[in-house]
């Protein structure tokens, strides 16, 4: 396969039968930009280049609306420069891998490193890194972008003196009920939680909490619900562990339960995690280790705590993202600074993983979603 780059997003909507749709999106600049189209062997996990879309520069995440219909990608001339960034969104035209551009506006930040949708396909919410802010976009109904309706700019900072100065928005995730929105800031140590009034696109500081304290130097990374919306999971980069919290739906209150390391016992060299999914079925979670360079499996127990199972190496230098298919036999890992994604087969009665093929060359792969 030729080198490309970047995100991964897979999106399995269309015909009937029809093999699901992988975008990888390149975050690079210049010619090597762009987001890149594959379609997806669910039988061999084996990927088909199809298209690569040019038009856009430094895409470092996408997120697809529920009904597949749309992309949306974050656009920068220059990642975390001094101009704010952008959210573009696109039209899926057709099954064949093109996107047609439809429009963009203003992240209201910089260095933008996550994008979601709600469940209604009406509002994307942005995390934005250098400048510590969260922001939400509203949807039209031909799926292109309005201007931000709601911006928030986080304060504070963190124990670290040198990685946590200021405030900076890692990650903003839509709960599955779609009232609430939870953003990890690395650089203040905190899980702010947001209402979200969908119709409207906008976010408001959650009365009953507005925000939960990470324990100091924690980093919180990245975020994720278990299918069962009882518990809340959250990646820490600086400490490089694992915390799981309780969730409660009806006020969006966190309380933590537990935190793991993601990195073997006697480990001392540098390490930084990155992200964390869990199956479908929710009984196995799995998260990345950047220098370590490696992926921690965990089982998940009825309380939803875990039980770390293995870790086992990510094929590749940086794992920086991970995706799991929506039937849970697959998950592909993106190895950014090792230009390369590796699918594992996952064992569904024991969640060990197993690599199939030869990892998939590809410059600087970034962050991996997909879309039913």
């Amino acid at each position: 396969m030729s080198f490309l780059t970047g995100v991964l997003c897979m999106c399995s909507g269309g015909l009937p039968g029809a093999e699901p749709l992988v975008f990888i999106s390149a975050f690079a600049s210049g010619e090597k930009a762009g987001i890149h189209s594959f379609r997806f062997d669910s039988a061999t996990g084996t990927l088909q280049p199809l298209h690569r879309t040019a038009d856009i520069q430094n895409p470092f995440f996408l997120a697809v609306s529920p009904d597949q219909r749309f992309l949306y990608a974050i656009n920068a001339e220059s990642f975390g420069g001094a101009d704010d960034e952008f959210v573009a969104a696109y039209a899926l035209d057709g099954r064949d891998g093109r996107l047609k551009r439809l429009n963009q506006h203003s992240a209201r930040g910089t260095a933008s490193c996550y994008l979601d949708v709600d469940a209604t396909g009406k509002t994307v919410a942005v995390a934005n890194y250098a400048s510590g802010s969260v922001a939400s976009l509203p949807v039209k109904e031909d799926g292109s972008l309005g201007e931000a309706v709601s911006f928030v700019q986080h304060s504070g900072s963190g124990a670290d003196p040198v990685r946590q100065k200021g405030p900076n928005a890692h990650c903003i995730v839509i709960s599955p009920d779609n009232r609430f929105a939870l953003a990890a800031d690395l650089g203040i140590d905190k899980i702010l939680i947001y209402q979200l009034d969908a119709a409207a696109a906008r976010l408001t500081p959650n009365d009953a909490q507005p925000f939960v304290k990470m324990r100091p130097a924690s980093g919180p990374r990245h975020i994720t619900f278990h299918p069962n919306g009882r518990h809340v999971y959250v990646i820490n980069e600086l400490a490089n562990t694992v915390t799981c919290f309780d969730y409660a739906a009806d006020s969006g209150m966190l309380t933590e339960r537990q935190t793991l390391s993601t990195l073997p016992a006697g480990f001392t060299g540098k390490s930084h995690t990155a992200d964390l999914k869990i199956t479908p079925d929710g009984k196995f979670l799995y998260g990345t280790n950047r220098g370590h360079d490696s992926i921690a499996s965990y089982r998940i127990a009825e309380n939803g705590m875990l039980t770390l199972l293995s870790i086992d190496p990510s094929l590749g230098k940086g794992p920086q993202n991970l995706l799991i298919t929506p039937d849970g036999r697959w998950l592909l890992c993106a190895n950014m600074p090792g230009n390369s994604v590796v699918v594992f087969r996952i064992d569904a009665a024991n969640g060990n993983l197993a690599a199939t093929g030869a990892p998939v060359a590809m410059p600087m792969p970034s962050c991996i979603r997909w879309a039913k």
